[in-house]
């Protein structure tokens, strides 16, 4: 085998040397198709040497936890790919020969047989050998005109064309196994602040994405035809839309003996000439603008401090805009105060009247929440 890589790889130098510029169109199309091929053939022959050194238990015997660790420093891969190669080589080692046949001729590509190996594997035991064997021939075949998302989603339905009398059963059992996968897999992720920046990412259920999906949707429609935000930069601002409406709600569980609020430290001179920074109680920072806008519908408690932040005195909590003064905007303004906004008072926050202009100017230049300005 070292020999042939060995003139496989004295190709490739002749390749990597060729003068791409001169090729006519056809060759040079030819040549990618070929060059494709190559390279999923090659994986597969990567895939099944992962796999016989795995089954070997040689990168454990050379001291590594995993082949995967070993992998990854021999390779120099991230672990996730590490992970990813020895889980794959598993899977289409698991797989019908004619899988890794058709892999090897360039019939498929690692990806489309990847999709192949696990929805033969996902089979019910009922259909037996020979839907098994039908559905492997139905799924190549079919690799010559989809791609790989396609191609799952065909296979989902493969049972239809080999069994019929076990489609309905089993794909009632195959949803029941998707929904306790998505059950044990849902988490969301907050990364720590970078450059202003907190990442989010995670996983939901199909039921909870839906309700999130229903939830964003209505908020998520361009502000106007001034609005410059990207679909993604529209979601997010939903996103927060969404938790701010629940906040205002007061019905969410206590948290740590009081409402959930957010909670802002920043002098009273930086408050009220809009000139400091605010800091939250996780040591995040916030611009003077964000404070402003912050602090213009929430509770404010003033407190004495020394020049060591040691606590003198503190006061009692007081809002810039109480209940009757909110109502008092809600019946003014029935809603949003910015032109041409729809949105309706629960969705707004109160600004006082000399810093009015001003928000409504950062609205109309970055369409964040609306605004119901008064005072």
């Amino acid at each position: 085998m070292l020999r042939a890589l060995a003139q496989a790889g004295g190709g490739v130098d002749a390749c990597a040397d060729a003068a791409l510029w001169a090729l006519p169109d056809h060759d040079l199309l030819a040549s990618l198709d070929a060059a494709h091929v190559l390279t999923q053939r090659l994986a597969t022959i990567q895939l099944a040497l992962v796999r016989e050194l795995d089954g070997r238990g040689l990168a454990v015997a050379q001291g590594a936890s995993s082949t995967a660790v070993w992998l990854r420093e021999r390779l120099r891969l991230s672990g996730r790919s590490a992970r990813q190669l020895v889980q794959l080589a598993a899977t289409i080692d698991a797989a019908p020969p004619t899988v890794r046949a058709a892999l090897l001729d360039g019939s498929l590509t690692v990806e489309q047989g990847k999709v192949v190996a696990e929805t033969i594997a996902d089979l019910p035991v009922e259909a037996g050998p020979e839907a098994a064997e039908k559905a492997t021939e139905l799924l190549i075949a079919w690799a010559d005109r989809f791609d790989p998302t396609t191609l799952s989603r065909l296979g989902e339905r493969v049972l239809a064309h080999v069994a019929p009398d076990l489609a309905d059963e089993a794909e009632l059992a195959a949803l029941d196994r998707a929904a306790e996968r998505a059950e044990a897999r849902r988490h969301v992720t907050l990364s720590e602040p970078k450059d202003g920046q907190v990442r989010l990412t995670g996983n939901l259920d199909t039921e909870t994405a839906s309700l999130l999906r229903e939830a964003i949707d209505p908020l998520c429609a361009p502000a106007g035809e001034h609005d410059d935000r990207s679909p993604g930069q529209r979601r997010a601002d939903a996103l927060g839309e969404i938790c701010r409406l629940a906040l205002r709600t007061g019905h969410l569980p206590d948290n740590g003996g009081d409402r959930p609020q957010l909670v802002v430290t920043m002098s009273l001179d930086a408050l009220v000439n809009e000139l400091g920074a605010g800091t939250l109680d996780t040591g995040v920072r916030l611009t003077p603008g964000a404070v402003r806008r912050l602090a213009c519908d929430a509770a404010v408690l003033p407190a004495v401090l020394n020049g060591n932040s040691q606590i003198l005195d503190v006061g009692r909590q007081r809002r810039l805009f109480t209940g009757p003064l909110r109502r008092a905007l809600v019946l003014r303004d029935g809603g949003c105060a910015f032109p041409g906004c729809d949105r309706p008072s629960r969705w707004c926050d109160g600004h006082v009247r000399r810093e009015a202009l001003i928000d409504r100017v950062e609205v109309r230049d970055r369409h964040r929440r609306p605004v119901a300005a008064g005072g």
